[in-house]
C-alpha cells in the first residue's frame, strides 16, 4: 500500500482532483437550483389555491418516495424516448435539483411557519403588501431558521453527487473506478476517494457555520457558541 501512496497515486490525484472539481461544480449548481425551487414550492404549497397545493404535494412525494439514482437513470435514459435528451452533466444537475427542492420545500415551509402571524399581521396593517410582507419580513427570518437545515442538505449533496457516475459524469467516484480498471488497486483507491470527500464535506461543513454565524444578529450569536 505504501508503494502505491509514494509511487503510483502522484500520477492519478490529478484525474481525482478534476473528478472532485466535477464534484464540487455539480453540488453548487444543484444547491443553488434547488434551493431556489424548494422555496417557490414552499410558497406554492401555503398558497390558497387547492388545485396548486395538491399538484406541489404530490411532485413533493413522488419526489421523496422515489430513489434518487431512479431518479436520474429515468431523466437521462428514458427521457429521450420522449424527444428530450440532456446531456449527462445536465441531466445529474436536473435531478438532483428536483430531488432536493422536494426535500428543502418542506424545511422552507416549516420555517415559514414558525414565524408568528402577528409579523405578517402588522406588517399589512401599515401599508405592505402581502409580497412586501414575505419578502421584507417573513423570508428573511424562515431563511436564518433554515440555514442549518440546508448546509446539512449540501453536504449530504456532495456525496450524493456520486451516483450520477451511472450517468456517466466524470466525477469523483467515477474517476475512481477508471482508475482502478487500470490500476486493480481498488482498496488505495477507494482510500484516497473517501479523503477527498471528507475533505470536501469538512471544508463545506465549516463553511455553511460561518455563514450562518454572519447572518445571525449579534444578539443572537451567543446561542450558536453553545
Amino acid at each position: 500500500m505504501l508503494d502505491f501512496f509514494v509511487n503510483v497515486a502522484p500520477a492519478y490525484v490529478p484525474a481525482l482532483l478534476r473528478g472532485a472539481l466535477v464534484t464540487i461544480e455539480l453540488s453548487c449548481l444543484s444547491i443553488l437550483l434547488g434551493t431556489a425551487l424548494g422555496l417557490l414550492v414552499a410558497l406554492g404549497r401555503l398558497s390558497s389555491s387547492s388545485i396548486l397545493r395538491h399538484l406541489l404535494d404530490a411532485y413533493v412525494e413522488i419526489w421523496r418516495n422515489v430513489p434518487l439514482i431512479v431518479q436520474l437513470l429515468l431523466i437521462y435514459f428514458s427521457l429521450p424516448h420522449v424527444g428530450i435528451r440532456l446531456p449527462a452533466f445536465v441531466a445529474g444537475v436536473v435531478g438532483l435539483s428536483l430531488n432536493l427542492a422536494a426535500y428543502l420545500s418542506e424545511v422552507f415551509r416549516a420555517a415559514i411557519i414558525s414565524i408568528s402571524k402577528t409579523q405578517s399581521e402588522a406588517g399589512i396593517s401599515i401599508g405592505m403588501s402581502r409580497g412586501q410582507v414575505y419578502r421584507r419580513i417573513i423570508i428573511p427570518q424562515a431563511a436564518l431558521i433554515a440555514i442549518p437545515t440546508v448546509g446539512g442538505y449540501f453536504i449530504s449533496l456532495l456525496k450524493d453527487c456520486a451516483l450520477v457516475s451511472f450517468i456517466s459524469v466524470n466525477e469523483l467516484l467515477r474517476e475512481g473506478t477508471i482508475i482502478i480498471s487500470a490500476t486493480f488497486r481498488s482498496m488505495e483507491v477507494y482510500l484516497l476517494i473517501a479523503l477527498i470527500y471528507f475533505i470536501m464535506s469538512f471544508v463545506a461543513a465549516r463553511l455553511v457555520r460561518r455563514l450562518e454565524w454572519a447572518l445571525t444578529p449579534r444578539y443572537l450569536r451567543s446561542r450558536l457558541s453553545q
